[in-house]
C-alpha cells in the first residue's frame, strides 16, 4: 500500500431523495451487462447484495455484472500481502447467494480484486491465489493511483503517493498481470492520464480498462474552469485511445469530484439533465476509443449519492440514442464480455 494512503467517508445514500425522481424505462428490451459495481461495508455507506438485486431488478434488462474491489471484507489474520483475498471470497460467496436465489443477473460474473502491486515481482503468489479464490471469475485487478498535491481537488476517497506507475518495482509487479491473463484497471485523476499512456506503451500485451473515463476533476482549482480542463481531458484521452491495449468505462459522472453537484441538489437530475452533461464526454470516448473499446458502468453504490439506478441507465440509452443496434450491443453489453471474458 502507498504510504500516503487515505480514505475519505463516502458521500450517503439518501432513498427518501432518490424516490423524487421517478421515469419510464427506456428500452427495456436492451439487454446490458453492468462492468462496474461494488458491495460496500463502509462507515457511512452499506450497500450488499440485497441492495444491489433491488437495482437490477429496477426495470432494466441487466444479464450480468462485474464487481470491481473497494476494500471490502478484507481478512484481518495471517499474511497481510493474502489480507486481499477476503474480499474476493466475500464476493464469491455472495455471487453464489444470488445464484441460489435465482437471480436473472449473473451478479458478479466478472471480479477484479486488487494485489500490491508494489510488492514487484512477489505479487506474482498473490495474483495466483486470487485467481485460485476467484472460482472462475477472477479477471483482473485495480491498484488506484489516484493523486493529486492539492487536497482541495482530491474527489476520490483514496489518495495514493505520486509517480506509482513510474515506479520500477510498481512495474514489476505490473509485468505479472498478463502472463495470468489478467488485466489492469486504472483509477487515476484526468492530470494523471499521461502517465498512463506510458504505461500502456510500456506493457502493449495487458489489457487495460480505464475507470470513470479518467477522472476528469472540476473540483477544488479546477472548480469553473470545466472549458478548459475538457481541452486538455480530450487531448490526452485521444492519446491514450492510440494504444489499442486500453478501453475506457463510461460513468462515475455521480461522484463529488466531477463538479456536478447532483448530490447537493433538492432532487435528483432527471436521466435527459445527465445525459446533457456527460454527453461531450462520452462522445468524445466513443469518438476516439470506437463502441468496441468503451462500457457504460454503474459505478453503484458511489454514484448512487447522486441518482437511481433506473435513471443512469436512461441516460445512457439517451446518449446512446444514435447509435445503431451492433454499436449499442457493444457500449451496454459486448465490450464489457470482451474485456472480462465472461460467458453471458
Amino acid at each position: 500500500m502507498a504510504s500516503g494512503h487515505r480514505e475519505l467517508p463516502p458521500l450517503p445514500v439518501r432513498p427518501e431523495w432518490l424516490v423524487l425522481q421517478h421515469e419510464p424505462i427506456i428500452e427495456p428490451e436492451l439487454p446490458i451487462i453492468d462492468p462496474h459495481h461494488h458491495f460496500y461495508l463502509k462507515p457511512g455507506l452499506t450497500y450488499l447484495l440485497d441492495d444491489l438485486l433491488a437495482d437490477l431488478a429496477s426495470g432494466h434488462d441487466i444479464r450480468a455484472t462485474v464487481y470491481l474491489e473497494c476494500r471490502s471484507k478484507y481478512r484481518i489474520e495471517g499474511d497481510p500481502d493474502l489480507f486481499c483475498l477476503g474480499e474476493t471470497e466475500f464476493v464469491v460467496e455472495l455471487s453464489r447467494e444470488a445464484d441460489r436465489r435465482g437471480s436473472p443477473a449473473r451478479v458478479a460474473a466478472g471480479i477484479v480484486g486488487r494485489a500490491d502491486l508494489m510488492l514487484g515481482a512477489a505479487v506474482e503468489r498473490v495474483l495466483e491465489a486470487q485467481i485460485a479464490a476467484g472460482g472462475g471469475r477472477f479477471r483482473g485487478i485495480r491498484y488506484s493511483t489516484v493523486w493529486h498535491p492539492d487536497p482541495e481537488a482530491q474527489g476520490s476517497p483514496l489518495h495514493t503517493d505520486p509517480g506509482v506507475m513510474a515506479s520500477p518495482v510498481f512495474r514489476e509487479g505490473f509485468a505479472r498481470l498478463a502472463p495470468l491473463g489478467l488485466s489492469y484497471e486504472a483509477w487515476l485523476y484526468h492530470t494523471q492520464i499521461t502517465e498512463l499512456i506510458d504505461l500502456a506503451r510500456a506493457f502493449p500485451e495487458t489489457e487495460i480498462v480505464l475507470d470513470h473515463i479518467g477522472g476528469v476533476l472540476a473540483i477544488g482549482p479546477y472548480a469553473g474552469k470545466r472549458d478548459d480542463v475538457f481541452a486538455a481531458w480530450k487531448a490526452d484521452i485521444a492519446a491514450l485511445a492510440s494504444c489499442p491495449n486500453v478501453s475506457v468505462k463510461l460513468g462515475g459522472g455521480g461522484m463529488r469530484m466531477f463538479g456536478f453537484g447532483w448530490h447537493d441538489a433538492p432532487r435528483p437530475p432527471s436521466s435527459e439533465e445527465i445525459a446533457r452533461a456527460w454527453r461531450p464526454y462520452v462522445d468524445t470516448c466513443i469518438d476516439v476509443f470506437g463502441t468496441t473499446r468503451a462500457m457504460f458502468e454503474s459505478n453503484f453504490p458511489v454514484d448512487k449519492c447522486s441518482y437511481g439506478y433506473p435513471v443512469i441507465w436512461n441516460a445512457f440509452k439517451r446518449i446512446a440514442a444514435g447509435a445503431s443496434a451492433a454499436e449499442k450491443a457493444d457500449l451496454f453489453r459486448e465490450t464489457a464480455r470482451r474485456v472480462y471474458r465472461l460467458d453471458v
